[in-house]
């Protein structure tokens, strides 16, 4: 194994921290599936973990209006024979209130994604998932903002209305994928939040309102018009180097147009911002695309750029959808490799957004029915039996950094603490990768194409100005420390766990390479740290023992 000559040893002797913030832009805000599933018990449980342990602020999902969340009700069912008209329609919270409160209770607050359409509100008949979501327009807007008024006013009794006013409001979900999420046209959309903007205002002009919620970043004009036109797409699709296409925002700049010319609220916009695409060739099939590993960096830095010479140049900046590919069968992400890409990303966007919201912190989503095996390429940070992946502890190692930048490089950063001391986050993201990003994988042994690539790096620091004797906890994730994947793999990847496996893969998971590291008796600590191919390693104060 060959290591990098180490870079010029750093000395920071001044403390308090400079004036460089840090955005923790990766806890602001976690991604979930759907409303329903935050009434399981392991969804709980792991949402509160994730706030524990991930400092998650938000959450945000799919599905509030759905009907297996009963909110809009239009006729009573008795379990036999037809159900029964009501004279007008009624609202009943029970099932939405238990999700609210249980977030609420682990110390968070919802990101309040408004959809999808009840069903008897729905003017087309065509559904998404296996749980049959209505991406449609409402047969009657007048019917849609007294839904959205009655809900909000409903949370403001609840919770108090200075706690509604810090939850955000975004208008539906990826509307521009015609006809999947919305079986509308784009005007159809720009009047769906038209009148919800409206609405939300009216209750209170406290209550923060943004959209469009597009997906991805795209290269041609296939969303330009009122519909999606695949027969633009062929040279996204073809074309043999794809950074080289101008890649732009997707209904960012017409939603700005439109409010601006409405004179509309616009507090935020949101949008996903996956580091791939999937266009249509010339003969209609459909190809993946991955771009480069600094592709979400350069999106965000062209939004901002077009946001600064707009009509709201101070609107808020939520990615509300991120990960390293959009699919809940891509097994990279129960990989080592997807730790330090989001790692290095969320590091190198910290200063461009106000959130990035990855999708999602648990492998609880049925977007496509239940994953098949306990390691099926779900997005989630833990699986369905709790199991801490890699990503699970990059995220707990980048929420123990300060709020204070002392030093940072294409290698890590290096962080004040409020109590006077230091936290860094470092990993090695191999050279011989280049300029490429992880990828997809269709299997986990496709997924571990990336295990030859190096070489070690070596990260070495010194930090002056410390208490003497002060102990730091060192931990290093890497191929053969928290890598439970692979130790399913070894396992030949059993499809069903017994208890005994739960019990042996989560001493995998968590069995991280820890040591502990003291300051000297002149106040300096001294880092030293050689990382093997895609570790992640974290050094911050120990914890105190009382």
């Amino acid at each position: 194994m060959s290591v990098e000559a180490p870079p010029s040893t750093l000395l920071i002797d001044h403390l308090p921290p400079s004036d460089l913030p840090l955005r923790h832009v990766w806890s602001e805000c976690l991604g979930a599936g759907r409303a329903n599933e935050a009434l399981r018990v392991d969804w709980q449980d792991q949402f509160r973990e994730a706030v524990r342990v991930l400092g998650a602020r938000h959450v945000r999902f799919h599905g509030v209006f759905h009907d297996d969340m009963f909110v809009y009700r239009a006729s009573n069912g008795g379990g036999f024979g037809p159900p029964t008209p009501l004279a007008e329609p009624v609202y009943t919270y029970a099932y939405v209130d238990k999700v609210f409160d249980a977030i609420l209770d682990a110390g968070a607050r919802p990101f309040v994604e408004l959809g999808f359409m009840p069903r008897e509100l729905a003017r087309d008949t065509e559904t998404l998932f296996w749980w049959k979501a209505h991406g449609s327009p409402p047969t009657d807007m007048g019917a849609w903002v007294e839904l959205v008024t009655t809900t909000v006013r409903h949370w403001i009794d609840r919770y108090g209305l200075d706690e509604v006013r810090r939850w955000p409001f975004e208008v539906w979900n990826e509307p521009n994928l015609v006809p999947h999420f919305w079986t509308g046209t784009r005007s159809e959309y720009f009047a769906l939040y038209e009148a919800t903007a409206r609405a939300l205002k009216a209750i209170d002009p406290g209550l923060r309102v943004g959209g469009p919620s597009s997906s991805v970043f795209v290269a041609d004009a296939r969303y330009d018009g009122e519909y999606h036109d695949k027969s633009v797409e062929a040279a996204t699709a073809e074309s043999d180097d794809p950074d080289a296409l101008p890649w732009k925002p997707v209904w960012i700049n017409e939603l700005i147009a439109f409010c601006a010319e409405r004179d509309l609220p616009l507090d935020f916009l949101s949008t996903h911002l996956y580091p791939t695409d999937f266009a249509f060739d010339t003969q209609g099939v459909g190809r993946p695309i991955s771009r480069n590993r600094d592709a979400t960096r350069d999106d965000l830095l062209h939004l901002r750029e077009l946001l600064a010479a707009s009509p709201f140049p101070d609107a808020e900046v939520h990615v509300t959808e991120w990960s390293t590919s959009p699919s809940s069968r891509d097994h990279m992400h129960d990989t080592l490799f997807a730790a330090t890409y989001i790692t290095r990303a969320f590091l190198q966007c910290q200063d461009l957004a106000d959130s990035i919201a990855y999708w999602t912190f648990t492998d609880v989503f049925e977007e496509g029915g239940g994953g098949i095996g306990p390691f099926h390429g779900g997005f989630g940070f833990v699986n369905e039996q709790g199991l801490h992946k890699p990503t699970f502890h990059a995220m707990a190692m980048l929420n123990r950094l300060g709020r204070r930048i002392l030093a940072q490089h294409e290698h890590g950063v290096l962080t004040a603490t409020a109590d006077g001391g230091v936290a860094g986050v470092f990993f090695n993201y191999p050279d011989s990768m280049g300029d490429r990003s992880v990828g997809s994988a269709t299997s986990y042994a496709a997924a571990r194409r990336h295990l030859g690539e190096g070489p070690a790096r070596r990260v070495a620091h010194t930090v002056s100005g410390l208490r003497p004797g002060a102990e730091y906890r060192v931990e290093l994730l890497d191929w053969e420390h928290g890598n439970v994947a692979e130790e399913w793999h070894r396992r030949g990847e059993p499809l069903n766990l017994s208890r005994r496996d739960v019990a042996e893969l989560a001493a995998v998971a968590d069995g991280l390479d820890r040591r502990t590291l003291a300051v000297a008796d002149d106040g300096v600590l001294t880092i030293d740290l050689e990382l093997p191919a895609w570790a992640v390693a974290s050094i911050s104060p120990a914890p105190t023992t009382r």
